[in-house]
C-alpha cells in the first residue's frame, strides 16, 4: 500500500469526509511525510484521528512520553529513515523494534527498517503532531531536509573499527576515505548542527564516555548522535578537514572546514582543538557566512533605539561601540549596520577575527597576530587606503583604541565592539585604557550594549502568575508568557530562536560633560536614564511584557 492511499483508506472507512479526503491526498502528493499531510488538516482531532487509524489498522495506540526513544534512537543512528519516513523507533528487543508512525500503511518503512536493523519491526500508531514534534527534538527543525545524499553510518559499522593509530599513515589514508564510517559520521553530526541552526558544535572525550554537544540558541544540548571508542579517529579525521597536525595532540591548534550542502551552498566552520586529560576536545563554531539575512530591521530594535543606530550610522564620521559578552549578537549588529551604509560611493575596510559573514563590496582583512598583522597594524594601513568608513573586529588593547579614536575625529566612521557588561562601562574601560575623556567625547557617537535571549515560541508559550516581587521589580502587570516545556512540532522545548535586548546611549552633551568631569560608572549611568535611556533591564521587561521571552530566560541571561 503506498503512502498516498492512507486518504483512500480513511475515506472509504467514513472516518473522512470527501473534501478532507481530498485535501490529505493533496497534501500527500505534495509532501512525502504523512504527519506533515495529516497536521495540514487543522481542524480535525488528531488525536481521535490516531485512535480511528489505530482501530482501523488493528494497531495499538501510543503516548511517546511513555517511552525513552532518545536512548533507542542514539544505539541504531537510524537518522536519515526516521526523517524519510517520520517512524520513531520506541523500544526493542533481541528480535523485534517498535516503530512509532503516522501512518501504518506505508510498507517501505517497514522493509527498509528490517533491512537496517535486522529486527522484525512492529507499528504503534501515534498522534501526527507528537510524532513530528519528537523527530525535530532529536533531529532539528526541518527533518524533512534532514535526508542527505551521503549513505547513512550505523553504529554497527562504528564498532566494528578500533580506535588505534599503530601507523600515523595507515591512519591518515584510512580517514581520507570520504566513504568510510568515521567521515559519514562526522557528515551526520554536522549537518544535524546545521539544521538545527547550532552555533557550535563540541566534540568533548572523558574517561569513559565520548560526548557530543550542540549550541542551539545559546544553550547546549546533547546530540542525539553518540560514540564512544573512536575518539582518536574522529579528532584526527576532524583535523584533516581543518588542516591542521594531527600528529600535534600537545598543543592548541586553529583551523577552517567548509562543509558543502549542495553545488551552490556551502557552511564554513572554524575548528579550535584543546589537549585535555582524556584527549583532544575539539570544538567546531558554525560561521553563517551569508549576508543575505542582515537587516537592521530584523534585529529586534524598538523604534527609538532603532533611529538612533540608524542617525549614528549616517553620520560622516565618528565611533559607534558595540558592547556584551561573547555570543551576544555583536557581529551581527556590526555587520547589519555595515551593509545597511555599503554603497559604491564609500569605502569600507573591515579587520576581523576572523572573517565571519562575507560582504560584498567590503574589503575584509583576516587578523593573524602570528604574523604580526593584529588590529593596530590593520587599523593603521587602513588609514592609508582612502578609507570612509571602518570597522575593527574587537578594541583589546590601548593602542587599537587610540587610533580608532583618532580615526574617528578625523573624518572617518569607526564601528566596533568591547568586552563590557553596560555601556555606561564602557567609557570608564576606554578611559582605564589610556583614553583622554575630551577625546572620547570628541569622537563617541552611540553605544549599544547586548545580549541574547531566547524567543518563545508563539504556538505554544503559555500564560502564567507573575511572582509579586517580580512585578514590582520589572513594572509587569500580574501575568507573563513562559514556555511549554515539551515544545510543540514548530520549536524545540519551548523556544524559536532569539531576539536581542538592548541598551542605547548617544553620547548627549550632559553626557560628555559628565564624561569630561570623570564621572563614576554609576553617574553616566543615570544620566543617560534621566536622558530617556532604557537599561538592559528595561528593555528585556518590554520583551517579557509583550510575550516575546520568559522570566526564566531574563534570570539566566541578565542574571537577574
Amino acid at each position: 500500500m503506498s503512502g498516498s492511499s492512507l486518504a483512500a483508506v480513511l475515506s472509504q472507512a467514513g472516518l473522512l469526509n470527501r473534501k478532507d479526503g481530498e485535501a490529505l491526498n493533496n497534501a500527500l502528493h505534495e509532501t512525502p511525510h504523512a504527519a506533515n499531510a495529516l497536521m495540514a488538516l487543522t481542524h480535525l482531532d488528531l488525536g481521535q484521528l490516531a485512535h480511528q487509524i489505530g482501530e482501523l489498522f488493528a494497531l495499538p495506540i501510543i503516548e511517546l512520553a511513555d517511552f525513552d526513544y532518545q536512548s533507542v534512537c542514539q544505539r541504531f543512528a537510524l537518522r536519515e529513515l526516521i526523517c524519510r519516513y517520520q517512524a520513531l523507533p520506541l523500544a526493542c528487543d533481541a528480535q523485534s523494534l517498535i516503530l512509532a508512525v503516522a501512518d501504518p500503511s506505508v510498507k517501505e518503512a517497514e522493509n527498509e527498517f528490517r533491512f537496517a536493523t535486522g529486527l522484525t519491526i512492529e507499528y504503534r500508531i501515534a498522534r501526527a503532531d507528537h510524532l513530528l514534534s519528537a523527530i525535530r527534538q532529536l533531529y532539528g527543525r526541518h527533518p524533512s531536509l534532514s535526508t542527505s545524499a551521503s549513505k547513512e553510518v550505523s553504529q554497527e559499522e562504528l564498532a566494528g573499527l578500533e580506535d588505534n593509530s599503530a601507523a600515523e599513515r595507515q591512519e591518515t589514508d584510512l580517514l581520507r576515505e570520504d566513504d568510510s564510517p568515521v567521515s559519514r559520521f562526522i557528515h551526520q553530526v554536522l549537518l544535524d548542527a546545521v539544521q538545527r541552526q547550532a552555533s557550535d558544535i563540541h566534540f568533548e572525550p572523558y574517561e569513559h564516555q565520548y560526548r557530543i554537544r550542540l549550541r542551539c540558541d545559546g544553550v547546549l544540548v546533547d546530540s542525539p548522535h553518540s560514540v564512544n571508542h573512536l575518539s582518536r579517529r574522529l579528532t584526527a579525521r576532524l583535523k584533516i578537514l581543518a588542516r591542521l597536525d594531527i600528529a600535534e595532540r600537545r598543543l592548541p591548534q586553529d583551523g577552517r572546514l567548509k562543509l558543502r550542502l549542495s553545488e551552490q551552498q556551502a557552511i564554513d566552520m572554524r575548528v579550535s582543538t584543546l589537549p585535555t586529560l582524556w584527549g583532544e576536545k575539539v570544538v567546531l563554531r558554525i560561521l553563517d557566512n551569508q549576508a543575505t539575512a542582515l537587516q537592521i530591521t530584523s534585529l529586534g530594535l524598538n523604534e527609538k533605539q532603532q533611529q538612533l543606530y540608524l542617525g549614528a550610522l549616517s553620520k560622516p564620521q565618528g565611533l559607534i561601540l558595540i558592547t556584551g559578552p561573547t555570543g551576544s549578537g555583536k557581529t551581527v549588529s556590526l555587520y547589519a549596520g555595515l551593509k545597511h551604509i555599503n554603497t559604491s560611493q564609500v569605502n569600507i575596510a573591515t579587520a576581523e577575527d576572523p572573517v565571519e559573514i562575507n560582504l560584498p563590496g567590503v574589503n575584509q582583512v583576516h587578523i593573524d597576530s602570528a604574523i604580526g598583522l593584529n588590529f593596530a597594524t590593520a587599523l593603521r594601513a587602513f588609514l592609508r587606503q582612502d578609507p570612509d568608513i571602518i570597522m575593527v573586529g574587537e578594541i583589546r588593547d590601548s593602542e587599537t583604541a587610540q587610533i580608532a579614536v583618532t580615526a574617528a575625529q578625523t573624518g572617518h566612521l569607526v564601528l566596533s565592539t568591547l568586552h563590557t557588561n553596560s555601556a555606561a562601562e564602557t567609557l570608564t574601560r576606554l578611559t582605564n585604557m589610556g583614553i583622554a575623556p575630551y577625546h572620547l567625547s570628541a569622537s563617541l557617537s552611540l553605544i549599544i550594549a547586548q545580549r541574547l535571549v531566547r524567543r518563545l515560541c508563539p504556538h505554544c508559550k503559555r500564560t502564567h502568575a507573575l511572582p509579586e516581587y517580580w512585578q514590582h521589580q520589572l513594572n509587569i502587570a500580574h501575568s507573563c508568557f513562559s514556555a511549554h516545556a515539551p515544545g510543540c512540532p514548530h520549536c524545540t522545548h519551548g523556544y524559536c530562536g532569539r531576539v536581542g535586548v538592548y541598551e542605547m546611549m548617544p553620547l548627549t552633551a550632559p553626557l560628555a560633560d559628565a564624561l569630561i568631569a570623570r564621572a563614576s560608572k554609576h553617574e553616566l549611568e543615570t544620566l543617560a536614564v534621566q536622558s530617556g535611556m532604557l537599561t538592559l533591564v528595561q528593555s528585556a521587561a518590554d520583551l517579557l511584557r509583550q510575550g516575546h521571552t520568559s522570566l526564566a530566560e531574563l534570570q539566566r541571561v541578565l542574571h537577574l
